[in-house]
């Protein structure tokens, strides 16, 4: 005890020194806006970097685990469009369709890679951190997708990082329908189980069984048609009984999400500013 009153009194004036420092930039941070943003944006470029580090040493780690489930992925694309490439040549005698059709659907769009450096899965309003921004290419409400379905959209685009609204969010909605049927509803998440999400608003004339896919309807500005979303596991009467909801087991794994990509579509884009334009010009109407 007194070995610490001698150090404290010894050193009292550093002590005292570093404490006022301490208040004096609090105060000046607080009390002042322009050095307040100032200290705000530097913190979120070095959280940025630092969920980067960080995300890239776990990247490291994982590659052999991801480099093995893209082969196999990539195997099984290829076998299916050799499969169908063969099956339209045989049917027509055109042996060039698939290639005509895949640089027709690729030219609409515009894909922005990009790598997940901060992720969350436990909570209610889950929010990922993906390493693109402005700078990029990306802006708000752009599609974020991966190798196996869905992601998210862009809720905020930074200079050089992007917070992107993941399906495991209680406000996401994005617009599905049952593949090869045409169905639609919305796609959400009830919290809980990362592995799972709901359509709602699947009508009661709706024929479907267990175990079809769900993809993106192509009805919103945000997602083209046929991005993978996941399987129906289970099917419920909706609380008013008057449609379905659906159980779905995601395709994307959120708990390894690692590498991403924003879609941009020319044509999707175009929509989404008449469509807007739509709404303002009806907003206009209705206020005079």
């Amino acid at each position: 005890m007194n070995n610490l009153l001698a150090f404290l009194t010894r050193h009292f004036h550093w002590l005292l020194f570093l404490f006022l420092e301490a208040v004096s930039v609090v105060m000046l941070l607080h009390f002042n806006s322009y050095q307040g943003s100032v200290w705000i944006s530097s913190a979120n470029v070095v959280a940025g970097k630092v969920y980067e580090w960080r995300s890239g040493i776990e990247m490291f780690f994982s590659l052999v685990r991801v480099n093995e489930e893209l082969s196999h992925r990539n195997t099984y694309l290829e076998r299916e469009v050799d499969r169908l490439r063969e099956l339209y040549a045989d049917k027509t005698g055109d042996t060039t369709v698939v290639q005509r059709t895949e640089l027709q659907m690729l030219s609409r769009y515009t894909i922005i890679p990009a790598k997940v450096v901060a992720n969350s899965i436990n909570k209610p309003d889950n929010l990922l951190t993906i390493d693109k921004g402005r700078a990029d290419g990306v802006e708000a409400d752009m599609g974020v997708a991966c190798g196996n379905g869905v992601v998210g959209v862009v809720y905020l685009a930074g200079e050089h990082y992007s917070v992107v609204l993941p399906v495991l969010n209680n406000r996401s909605r994005i617009s599905c329908s049952i593949r090869g049927h045409g169905y639609f509803g919305y796609l959400t998440w009830k919290g809980g189980d990362p592995t799972v999400a709901y359509v709602d608003d699947i009508p009661r004339h709706a024929k479907f069984k267990r175990g079809e896919w769900i993809e993106t309807s192509g009805y919103s500005a945000i997602f083209p048609h046929g991005v993978s979303v996941g399987k129906i596991e289970k099917v419920f009467n909706s609380p008013d009984g008057l449609s379905y909801r659906l159980m779905v087991r995601l395709s994307t794994d959120f708990g390894c999400l690692r590498d991403v990509c924003v879609i941009t579509d020319k044509q999707m884009i175009e929509r989404g500013h008449l469509q807007q334009a739509a709404r303002d010009s009806l907003l206009m109407k209705t206020t005079h």
